[in-house]
């Protein structure tokens, strides 16, 4: 006969990765604990005997990352420290022969869609009816919300499509339901998230539904802003331009990984779009959304990218002046079509075109900071650190883009809360400024432009 230890199961679920990989872990957090279970999330106390590990393959260094923490955890095991250790995510998804061959310590492994069979492991039901709902890990007043799943672009340099499969759309009712019950909840901003925003409505609906659903997410009470991550540029739907001018509540940012602008590297990383669009998009999202925030990531040394291809590049990057701009290095990726070709950029030129473009964006958005001086905005606090309350403009997302601080020696906003901001100084990448209003009232007019 069995006998069960008095002492009751403890889990830790430890995230690695992205946004789409935090929200994954808040869902399998809510499962177990509609299962009666405790459960933590990356806690740095030793007191959980499971953990979780969700992991990350995306390129080299996360995957380095997700291999190191498994290691730390099997050795952990070995030592008597843990009881169990289970890995889930995108890397055990694309190397789960390897894994269990090189980590047998880890009692088992699964991929991105086998929540179900995780939670049978674990002796817990996969509950139906939670299907949307999940423990929040992020500060309650925003929320990463996941729109669709897998991608259907055949983008050379990608692994995302071994590890997530097809692009696969949440039906619109169903993310309106969530929306609401995170705004019930106190969230006041979704952060939308998927492979693919723009694809968004054609697998599930035939056509692109985007602009719709931020119609009816938009409705939501309780949603004061709504920001939109990751956007394909390819047959960006404008209609979502025309819901972002009407609607308040949807932040004036965007997104979108653009990854380069010479025809020769679009070409070879099979982008489905031109350096001649590519100008006209831009041009046209600026048109249509005055002061609109553009983000997006750029990716140095893919394989045939020459020194032209660079300073075509770093020349666009120039005149362009993105409000916001992140670039890695390329990751040679089994299984793409980039791994078939040679890996001809040296590492450490990769990485001087890296730097060399991160720093000419540091004096861009150094200068950008500066016209923002003297201007009020509605700022949303997150945290207080460091003797300041910091906070971020509806230009900016969560610990990826510019914050705002104000003195908290000299004022007291309420974490979670709007309040009028003007700012004072500027750095390179924060804003400082001084509380105008608190409990956000509507404030005096913003900056007439980001840009130059």
């Amino acid at each position: 006969m069995k006998v069960r230890s008095l002492k009751q199961d403890k889990y830790n679920v430890i995230t690695l990765g992205c946004s789409k990989n935090l929200v994954d872990s808040e869902v399998l957090m809510g499962q177990l604990k509609a299962n009666d279970r405790q459960v933590v999330h990356d806690s740095e106390k030793d007191d959980a005997n499971i953990i979780i590990v969700n992991t990350c393959g995306f390129i080299d260094n996360a995957k380095q990352e997700s291999i190191d923490t498994i290691l730390r955890y099997a050795d952990a095991k070995e030592a008597g420290a843990i009881d169990k250790l289970y890995v889930t995510g995108c890397l055990s998804q694309r190397y789960k022969d390897s894994l269990e061959a090189e980590i047998p310590q880890v009692d088992a492994y699964f991929g991105t869609l086998e929540l179900p069979q995780l939670l049978k492991t674990l002796e817990a039901d996969y509950k139906h009816e939670l299907i949307g709902e999940r423990l929040i890990t992020t500060p309650k007043h925003y929320a990463y919300f996941k729109i669709a799943e897998g991608c259907n672009r055949p983008c050379s340099f990608c692994a995302i499509p071994l590890m997530r499969g097809k692009h696969v759309d949440r039906p619109i009712d169903s993310l309106v339901k969530e929306a609401t019950r995170l705004a019930n909840m106190g969230t006041k901003e979704l952060i939308l998230i998927a492979q693919d925003l723009t694809y968004y409505g054609l697998q599930h609906y035939g056509e692109r539904k985007l602009a719709e659903l931020l119609q009816r997410l938009s409705d939501v009470n309780g949603i004061e802003w709504i920001r939109m991550q990751y956007a394909y540029p390819s047959q960006f739907p404008m209609d979502a331009l025309d819901v972002m001018v009407e609607r308040e509540n949807i932040c004036k940012y965007l997104d979108m990984p653009l990854q380069h602008i010479s025809d020769n590297m679009l070409k070879t990383m099979r982008r489905g779009i031109s350096k001649r669009r590519t100008l006209e998009l831009v041009d046209t999202i600026r048109q249509r959304v005055p002061n609109i925030a553009l983000r997006t990531t750029l990716i140095a040394g893919h394989p045939g990218e020459t020194q032209q291809d660079f300073e075509e590049m770093y020349c666009w990057v120039e005149e362009t002046r993105f409000d916001r701009l992140g670039i890695f290095t390329y990751s040679h990726e089994e299984n793409t079509h980039s791994h078939t070709l040679e890996d001809n950029v040296p590492d450490e030129v990769k990485q001087e075109r890296a730097d060399a473009i991160m720093e000419l964006q540091q004096g861009i958005s150094m200068e950008m900071n500066e016209e923002k001086v003297g201007n009020t905005y509605k700022v949303l606090f997150d945290r207080k650190e460091s003797g300041y309350f910091v906070g971020r403009t509806q230009y900016d997302s969560p610990e990826v883009d510019n914050e705002v601080l104000v003195p908290a020696d000299s004022t007291y906003v309420r974490l979670g809360d709007f309040a009028n901001v003007k700012i004072t100084d500027s750095s390179d990448f924060d804003l400082y400024g001084e509380v105008v209003t608190n409990n956000y009232a509507p404030a005096e007019k913003e900056s007439s432009s980001l840009h130059l």
